[in-house]
């Protein structure tokens, strides 16, 4: 494990001395957990509870006109779906309408939930690391999307499924990121390569050079949050792909993009921001136990369909799942609405 001074540049992140790193990557499975199904329901409460008081009255009986249309168009705008997700979803639900000569708005919902299921569907595409030993995840996003969290319950998923696991420390600027993650290394048996300053990629790049050597399955690569708009941060996320490249030729295999669900519409400028950067192959959707809306994942489906490898919806160990297209949107209605 590397042990190297930390040097000061113009984008490291100056830790005070007062400041405690945060101990808590991921909480214990509850003991007397409720079923994924209900956990994904009720982090999705904030987006169902909008669907439910609105489109009750919307499905609530009556004719089928242009007034049904643009009241639809308003509760699916203010769900975080998107303008442009918001029209295909519109213009397929009066295509079946006419295709199904549907008259009264009772028959709406049944017609609705079909229509986002079809373009949500695309997104389910489950993560195989399988295909090269060790399997390479470099991990990306925004400060404070959750991606060191996140890094602990994917090593748990692998962990799980058998696979050993090496994690790259690769947030050189973020004390914070780098404890955190060998805390939980040291407690779940998971080698952490770290180091206290410095060039991520060099630190990634032993990283992989390791695990080729010790054959282990996956590495989750971290590297520092980084705002889209920041191009010389861009720049240097680039450079660590290149790296891992040059480490295992063909690698990162997997280029995972970590959003905050409850960014709303932000989350599809970075989206689109990381992929041209980075070309992303996966996204995670975290928080979902918050106030989000999540809606927003159509507005992803819409602007650019990378699949959505797993969604969090809490901070129990098995709170991170691999995305369900039918599961996520039986949890956006309320099946009594």
């Amino acid at each position: 494990m590397f042990n190297i001074f930390k040097k000061k540049s113009e984008t490291d992140q100056e830790i005070a001395p007062s400041e405690k790193v945060a101990q808590p990557v991921v909480k214990a499975a509850d003991p007397t957990p409720v079923s994924f199904a209900q956990r994904l329901k009720q982090g999705l409460a904030k987006t169902r509870q909008q669907f439910s008081s609105q489109l009750a009255t919307l499905f609530g009986g009556g004719k089928i006109d242009a007034d049904t249309y643009d009241e639809l168009e308003t509760i699916l705008l203010t769900s975080d779906i998107g303008v442009a997700a918001t029209e295909k979803l519109l213009s397929q639900l009066k295509k079946r309408v006419t295709r199904d000569q549907l008259e009264d708005t009772s028959a709406l919902k049944g017609a609705l939930k079909a229509e986002l299921l079809a373009v949500l569907q695309p997104l389910e595409v489950p993560l195989e690391t399988d295909t090269h030993t060790p399997f390479v995840i470099m991990l990306a996003g925004v400060n404070g999307a959750g991606k060191t969290t996140t890094i602990g319950k994917l090593a748990k998923h692998f962990q799980s499924e058998g696979k050993s696991v090496l994690i790259a420390a690769g947030d050189t600027f973020r004390a914070a990121a780098r404890e955190q993650l060998q805390v939980w290394g040291e407690r779940n048996q998971v080698h952490v390569i770290a180091s206290e300053g410095g060039d991520a990629a060099a630190v990634i790049f032993d990283a992989v050079n390791s695990a080729i050597a010790k054959k282990i399955d996956v590495v989750i690569a971290d590297t520092a949050g980084r705002l889209p708009t920041q191009i010389h941060l861009m720049d240097e996320i680039k450079k660590v792909q290149r790296v891992i490249d040059k480490a295992y030729p063909g690698a990162p295999h997997e280029v995972l993009l970590v959003l905050d669900a409850n960014t709303g519409q932000n989350a599809v400028s970075q989206v689109k921001a990381f992929d041209d950067a980075l070309g992303v192959t996966g996204l995670v959707l975290s928080k979902l136990d918050g106030t989000a809306k999540g809606g927003v994942i159509a507005a992803i489906a819409e602007a650019r369909p990378i699949p959505v490898r797993y969604i969090g919806i809490g901070e129990a160990i098995d709170d991170l799942r691999p995305f369900s297209a039918q599961a996520f949107v039986d949890a956006l209605f309320d099946d009594e609405a």
